[in-house]
């Protein structure tokens, strides 16, 4: 059978990648990661509701490194997906449309996010 010569669909190969692209995949993705986040959250509930032995455990897995880097991870991606949300917002309400503007704003989303993240865990830290 003849293959007809039609135009293929375009692919990630095709675009070129930028900034604003960039930061509306990650709003995607740190959407799916705050779902998959709700999985510990509901560990750590269960545990606790529990008793005193699985919390035990619950505790020793979020106090490793590989949990505290998850834990560190996961609130950075509520800050910035929280900040990038509140963006669309006002996009959604016709401002900061312009080119300039929508990349300024992105870098303040990541801004925002990361100093956020720091001072949260600087906070935990100085607690104790």
């Amino acid at each position: 059978m003849a293959r007809a010569e039609r135009p293929l669909s375009p692919h990630l190969q095709v675009y070129r990648w930028y900034f604003t692209m960039a930061l509306s995949i990650g709003h995607r993705v740190t959407g799916v990661g705050l779902a998959l986040g709700l999985v510990l959250l509901t560990w750590w509930l269960l545990a606790l509701a529990s008793g005193p032995e699985a919390f035990g455990t619950v505790q020793a897995v979020m106090r490793s490194w590989i949990g505290v880097l998850v834990l560190f991870i996961y609130t950075f991606v509520l800050f910035y997906h929280m900040a990038n949300g509140v963006r669309h917002l006002v996009w959604d309400a016709g401002y900061a449309l312009e080119l300039p503007a929508a990349i300024n704003s992105g870098i303040a989303v990541l801004a925002f996010a990361g100093t956020m993240t720091v001072v949260v865990w600087l906070v935990i830290a100085l607690a104790g």
